[in-house]
């Protein structure tokens, strides 16, 4: 799908990948005064007419998003191995949102753009000779002032010993069954009660009705498995905790995510910031990454607007850090996964779960978050990170 037949070498902006950073990136340029008499190329290999992902993420009341959001859940649910509980969430919802569903929509709002050309190329490479960062495609060269690439390689993380590198992980299938098996009131966040097998591993449950839901076996942990692996895991599910035995499976789904404080800020320069993923704007605890990303973009959009370097785009925190504690233990031994987070749950509440993850809790909450966990792994990481 292009746009605009790419007559044009130059630009403003060159944005590499049209998932959600890109996305909301490119918006940004096309919906806000400031960026109009900016031109903007957004480059993807993939014509974005597949859904390849689904996110989820939790907010109070009405949302940038609700409009495309396909389900949402006022309950969650969390289970462990000697704890079990249902949640009500409110003030906050959990909320679903189909990939195809959000590139449709923010792709029919960049067509109206008169200042951004779509172009679907893949891009080979990138070079950034100082007064202005050369990227190549299939489809030929072209220049910008600055570029803003979602591109994301496991390559660099693995290159580094300073910081722990784990993967979210996981597969997922659609399924709708020959009879009710799903509480579509109720979303499963986690549930521990499955073999650990020395690692970090949980099934996530989104249902949709009582008979059609995504079962999605996850691990947080540093390898992948074998395919075969994870679709055992879900018939084991599906038939003895949904005790559900007819089903067709209508939609699958996998992903990687990474899970690391890996400095991402070192591979930016003056003319070239890496978004998304490839930024590091995913939540290294959680891997969660839908929400951080559209905070990370407006949070991007004001710094442009001070004409600074890109390069300066990029700070650390205490969360940070309370992220780089949990990895530091998970890394070590992945099987205290399920121990942290049942103790967290158990002794915190969803909302302050969920700001805290948000990052936007004070000192006394994180104390109180800190102190729900098993404080001696956390003590042992801190030595361990200090001497």
């Amino acid at each position: 799908m292009i746009f605009f037949i790419l007559v044009q070498t130059d630009f403003d902006y060159i944005i590499i990948g049209a998932g959600a950073a890109g996305l909301m990136l490119a918006d940004a340029f096309g919906s806000d005064p400031y960026f109009k008499d900016k031109t903007v190329l957004l480059i993807d290999k993939d014509a974005k007419k597949t859904n390849d992902r689904t996110w989820c993420f939790w907010e109070k009341s009405a949302g940038d998003f609700d409009k495309i959001i396909s389900k949402s859940w006022n309950q969650i649910q969390f289970e462990g191995e000697n704890y079990k509980a249902n949640h009500e969430i409110a003030p906050y919802t959990y909320k679903m949102l189909r990939g195809l569903d959000f590139y449709s929509n923010y792709l029919n709002r960049i067509q109206t753009y008169e200042n951004i050309t779509f172009s679907q190329a893949l891009v080979t490479g990138m070079v950034d000779h100082k007064s202005h960062v050369e990227v190549t495609t299939e489809n030929g060269n072209f220049r910008a002032a600055q570029v803003f690439n979602s591109i994301f390689d496991y390559k660099s993380l693995y290159q580094q010993t300073k910081y722990p590198v784990l993967q979210q992980h996981f597969v997922g299938w659609f399924i709708k069954s020959d009879k009710p098996v799903f509480n579509p009131e109720m979303a499963t966040f986690m549930d521990f009660s499955i073999p650990q097998k020395g690692n970090t591993r949980f099934m996530y449950v989104l249902p949709f009705s009582e008979t059609e839901g995504l079962v999605e076996y996850t691990l947080f942990s540093a390898d992948t498995l074998p395919e075969e692996e994870y679709e055992n895991a879900i018939k084991i599910y599906i038939h003895e905790k949904l005790n559900c035995v007819q089903y067709e499976i209508t939609e699958k789904e996998r992903g990687n995510i990474p899970m690391t404080c890996y400095n991402f800020s070192a591979m930016n320069s003056a003319s070239i910031l890496h978004i998304g993923v490839a930024g590091g704007w995913a939540k290294p605890s959680t891997g969660y990454t839908f929400m951080s990303t559209n905070r990370k973009t407006k949070e991007l959009v004001i710094f442009l607007k001070k004409n600074k370097p890109l390069s300066s785009f990029s700070h650390k925190d205490r969360y940070w850090y309370y992220d780089l504690l949990l990895l530091d233990i998970l890394f070590k031994d992945n099987s205290k996964g399920r121990h942290i987070f049942e103790s967290l749950f158990k002794g915190s509440s969803p909302q302050l779960i969920f700001k805290f993850l948000d990052e936007g809790t004070n000192i006394r909450e994180d104390l109180h978050i800190i102190s729900s966990c098993p404080k001696s792994y956390f003590i042992k990481a801190l030595f361990n990170r200090l001497f």
